[in-house]
């Protein structure tokens, strides 16, 4: 196995860590507020389903973060603009394989509602950090980065 998709399994392995601590203090507020449980087998399904698309969306982009000797996680523009791999799919595939799948999927998997409605609100305040890394990267790479969006969606 190469080193850098070991770093990628590596890295999304803790995504999903998080994404399980969302869902199981999901349960706990479920309980507070007297929830019931929304598991069934074909919610189980899929969250299993959206656990392992959004952990494999996420390896793959990991990976070719890492193959393009850049920074997964940084706070400034990247020196290079991916346009292919996942990246060609969606412009944002680490938060959508993270924040949306995984996150939703662990709360399925768990049958926590309160985990749902967690992962679906903070949705669009990731929104909001997305427009600000689109800033940097239109002022970083111009035209390109016009054409890069107009070609491939924030999300899917």
């Amino acid at each position: 196995m190469s080193a850098n998709l070991f770093k990628s399994i590596l890295h999304n392995i803790g995504v999903v860590i998080v994404g399980f601590a969302i869902a199981f203090i999901g349960t706990r507020v479920d309980r507070l507020l007297g929830l019931g449980n929304v598991g069934s087998v074909p919610a189980t399904m899929a969250g299993l389903l959206l656990l392992c698309a959004g952990f494999l969306l996420r390896v793959w982009a990991t990976f070719h973060f890492y193959e393009h000797r850049m920074k997964v996680i940084s706070l400034q523009a990247q020196a290079t603009l991916l346009t292919s791999g996942p990246y060609g799919l969606s412009r944002n595939p680490l938060y959508l394989g993270g924040n949306v799948f995984i996150f939703f999927g662990a709360a399925l998997l768990l049958g926590s509602p309160a985990a749902l409605v967690f992962t679906a609100v903070h949705i669009p305040f990731l929104d909001i950090f997305i427009k600000r890394e689109e800033k940097q990267l239109q002022a970083r790479f111009g035209q390109a980065w016009v054409r890069y969006s107009r070609r491939v969606r924030r999300w899917i």
